[in-house]
């Protein structure tokens, strides 16, 4: 008897749900997703926040080709001189030579440790901010993901999502996005607050103007270290190429993932040699990863990164995100937030979402919700997503509406 690839899927691919999409997709190119049949689908949610250049990339593909033919794996992260690794350093190092109005107390972001996703890349900053503060108290926001390995787990602020996984780390405070009040909550035994500029899995909020100068103010005034969590807005998804370029601050460390590898696996976190300085002693070896910084997906990281500048993806995902506001006209989508390409569409409930989404997928777009916020659809299309794209996908989600 032949067994299908969906039968294999159910039974041999460890499942965290009961209600996967299971949508066996057979290729993948620009901005959709093809099934065994040939039906073709819009990828509004870019694998949650990763193809920002699109699905297969020519440059994507060229640079990873270039390195599958020069190397490997070689060594355990940080020993040897590997092109890909520094070239990629140095490109992200220069993102970051940014003038604020309120810069961070330990100088520019120019040291990069690279991780193989966003959950480690938050376990070596939270790491480092311990190592460096000599404190072991975090502040994070309730309803944020930093990711699902315990110590980002930990930081997590709905409880249903770890609770029984207890006990986790001690020392966790949480704070409400965006709530200048709850700032006094951050005090001399913290260690670090690690936040989000835009809280993406409580449904795209963007706080009000002076709350992140105000939050600067704070972890310098007591020594706290201001981690931001860029996994889901970096790499030009909110209209600049770190969403925190709007925000007139500057972090002691910043944290990437997603849409860093053009949908190849890697992460970092990123500090000042002051501050990452520390790793070298106290003990020696002060991180480790095998696989962290992998040749291939920083050449692929490295290509990423140059389509996005060279043809300004940020400000040209400000442009298509109001196009989907001033499309997206329905008497059931509430309110539309977001910057640029992330965006949430917000719907009465969740049981009127998932009907529009389930047959949004029948009609060939690709939508989702978010983790703590099931009445918002998520929007966030490859960054190179034409106009007309753009338009046809719209349509087909009014036409949804209307039905």
């Amino acid at each position: 008897m032949h067994v299908t690839p969906r039968q294999l899927f159910f039974s041999h691919l460890a499942q965290t749900s009961d209600f996967p999409l299971a949508l066996e997709i057979d290729r993948a190119e620009g901005v959709f997703l093809y099934g065994k049949n040939g039906q073709r689908y819009f990828d509004l949610i870019s694998g949650i926040a990763v193809s920002n250049v699109g699905h297969r990339h020519p440059e994507v593909l060229s640079a990873i080709q270039q390195q599958l033919d020069k190397y490997l794996h070689l060594m355990v992260y940080g020993e040897y001189v590997q092109s890909p690794q520094v070239l990629l350093a140095e490109a992200l190092s220069d993102t970051l030579r940014l003038d604020a109005r309120y810069p961070s107390p330990y100088g520019t972001i120019s040291n990069v440790y690279f991780t193989n996703s966003g959950t480690e890349a938050i376990e070596g900053a939270m790491k480092l901010a311990k190592r460096f503060t000599g404190r072991h108290e975090f502040v994070s926001c309730y309803n944020a993901y930093h990711g699902a390995t315990q110590g980002a787990l930990s930081l997590a602020g709905a409880e249903f999502f770890k609770q029984n996984f207890r006990p986790l780390l001690p020392g966790i405070r949480h704070i409400r996005h965006g709530a200048i009040a709850d700032l006094e909550n951050i005090t001399q035994r913290t260690a670090a607050v690690i936040i989000e500029v835009i809280s993406g899995e409580a449904g795209v909020r963007v706080p009000e103007a002076g709350y992140f100068a105000a939050l600067r103010q704070r972890c310098t005034e007591v020594g706290a270290l201001l981690i931001l969590d860029e996994i889901q807005t970096g790499f030009g998804r909110t209209g600049t190429f770190w969403a925190f370029e709007s925000t007139g601050i500057y972090p002691d460390l910043l944290v990437s993932a997603k849409g860093m590898g053009g949908g190849m696996p890697i992460g970092a976190f990123m500090a000042s040699p002051e501050i990452m300085q520390v790793f070298k002693e106290k003990p020696i070896l002060g991180h480790i990863t095998t696989f962290g910084g992998h040749p291939v997906s920083c050449a692929a990281s490295l290509a990423t990164l140059r389509v996005i500048r060279e043809n300004q993806l940020p400000s040209r995902a400000h442009a298509l995100g109001q196009r989907i506001k001033a499309r997206l006209q329905h008497p059931s989508i509430k309110e539309i937030r977001g910057q640029g390409l992330m965006l949430a569409a917000e719907m009465e409930s969740f049981g009127v979402l998932k009907s529009v989404i389930d047959r949004c997928i029948e009609r060939g777009v690709i939508t989702d919700w978010f983790l703590f916020c099931d009445n918002a659809m998520r929007l966030a299309p490859p960054l190179i997503i034409s106009e007309a794209e753009l338009d046809e996908a719209c349509g087909i989600i009014l036409g949804v509406l209307g039905e």
